[in-house]
């Protein structure tokens, strides 16, 4: 048998990618990546802050505390690494606010985030590294969703948990300077561990999808550190025989997209940061029907119905006319339009008890329907469009139709807003002086900071 090095390490889209990939860990990166890297960074760190108070956080990281003290749990304390990458995974996945990649379908920031700090943290590399693991990983997530095409959701597969663990496992072995034998082991053991299935939309999903992006994180992490130890898996895990291209994709993949642009468009400077606590094929309708409250200033009195045309992958997804839980609501278009003709979509109490039950909401969200728009659908997945009609009881009918959110690259969020959402979304967990010191040193990496520093910031502001 041939040592790991010796083999032929990739399929050919994917040799290019990952050699252009490790690179960066080997070299200054740009400074509008390090730029993006860290607000990618910030905005993750809001996610977990605001996202440990849920039961379904605070479960996996009771889990990481047990095991150890290795790496932070954001909000809580430290726990074993690849419990902790779970647990920090999860919390950033907790409430639909985490980041995504338009094009690919994936959060990125939720698998890539916590296994970048924890090997950060175990291997005690520089900033850099770690803002370079994190571009690497985007990178890595957002090209792998976007060969996978469409075919996997169609068959029920979450893309998140099924690129997650080879884009961390990625993360990880650039933040540490693996050798490219140990990161081609790690990416190998990685596929084996794709997984997630959409079951949570069946009206019960219970707590199961807030945990896909821990597990792309933690299964990454333990990747790399099994592959770091010597341990060997399959060299072309990627475009090889039964490979994720192979196994997901089917005949609907696209493997040219892995190389296709390689180093001209980097998906971290893409990053969809999210405003609305919800799916982001719903931002769109949500924010057509705000605008349109807005300007029109109609009453709940007035509506006789909310039409909204959207793709075909919506109407079957997102349809729920009675979300009855908060994860079958935050996937509901009925419910989010509702809420934002009456209350306020922007809110994460609004899709828990008692908000979750209003009867305001309730009554307007029988006035929702929804169809299959040509255009809209066309452009699916590329772009998450909505056509929106608001039609009175006295036959007056506004439109609106919106194709990027804001937070999106069309609409991006400025460097303030980012901020000022780790602001919100951390003071549930920190104080000011602890968010004030996160910030700085999240600014300072790749510079002056340090990890140990960011990570110190991380524990200041963690509330038992």
């Amino acid at each position: 048998m041939n040592a790991p090095h010796e083999r032929d390490a990739q399929g050919p889209h994917t040799a290019r990618l990952i050699e252009q990939l490790l690179s960066l860990g080997r070299a200054p990166l740009p400074p509008d990546l390090a730029a993006s890297a860290r607000l990618a960074l910030l905005d993750c760190l809001g996610c977990a802050f605001f996202g440990a108070q849920f039961a379904w956080a605070r479960i996996t990281a009771d889990l990481a505390l047990e095991g150890g003290a290795s790496v932070t749990v954001v909000g809580r304390g430290r726990g074993a690494a690849v419990a902790a990458a779970l647990a920090n995974g999860t919390a950033i996945h907790s409430f639909e606010l985490d980041d995504v990649i338009l094009g690919s379908l994936t959060h990125a920031g939720a698998a890539v985030i916590p296994a970048a700090l924890a090997a950060a943290e175990l291997s005690a590399a520089s900033g850099e590294r770690l803002l370079a693991g994190i571009v690497a990983g985007y990178e890595l997530d957002a090209r792998l969703g976007a060969a996978l095409g469409t075919e996997p959701i169609a068959r029920g597969f979450h893309t998140t948990s099924v690129a997650g663990p080879l884009a961390a496992a990625l993360a990880a072995s650039v933040v540490s300077g693996a050798s490219d034998a140990v990161t081609a082991s790690a990416l190998g053991i990685a596929i084996s561990t794709s997984s997630g299935l959409k079951a949570f939309q069946q009206g019960t999903g219970g707590m199961v999808k807030r945990l896909h992006g821990g597990l792309g994180a933690s299964n990454g992490l333990l990747a790399w550190q099994l592959a770091s130890r010597g341990f060997d898996g399959p060299q072309e895990p990627i475009e090889g025989k039964f490979g994720l291209m192979e196994v997901f994709a089917k005949s609907g993949g696209r493997p040219e997209l892995l190389s296709q642009g390689l180093g001209d468009e980097w998906a971290i400077r893409r990053n969809w940061v999210k405003m609305f606590p919800c799916c982001a094929l719903i931002h769109t309708a949500a924010e057509a029907v705000e605008t349109l409250r807005t300007e029109t200033r109609l009453t709940a009195a007035e509506i006789r119905r909310i039409r909204v045309g959207t793709s075909g992958r919506c109407v079957i997804q997102n349809g729920d006319p009675d979300p009855r839980e908060p994860m079958a609501a935050q996937y509901s278009i009925p419910f989010n339009a509702a809420l934002a003709m009456v209350a306020d979509a922007r809110d994460p109490s609004a899709f828990l008890p008692p908000l979750l039950d209003d009867p305001a909401v309730r009554q307007m969200m029988r006035r929702v329907e929804l169809a299959v728009d040509a255009e809209v659908d066309a452009a699916y997945p590329e772009l998450f469009g909505a056509k929106v009609e608001i039609e009175t009881m006295d036959g007056r009918r506004f439109q609106r139709t919106s194709w990027n959110a804001h937070g999106t690259p069309a609409d991006p969020c400025s460097a303030e807003e980012i901020h000022a959402k780790f602001r919100k979304l951390a003071s549930s967990r920190a104080s000011d002086a602890a968010i004030d010191a996160i910030i700085h040193a999240v600014d300072g990496l790749g510079g002056p900071g340090s990890v140990g520093t960011l990570v110190a910031a991380i524990e200041q502001g963690q509330k038992p």
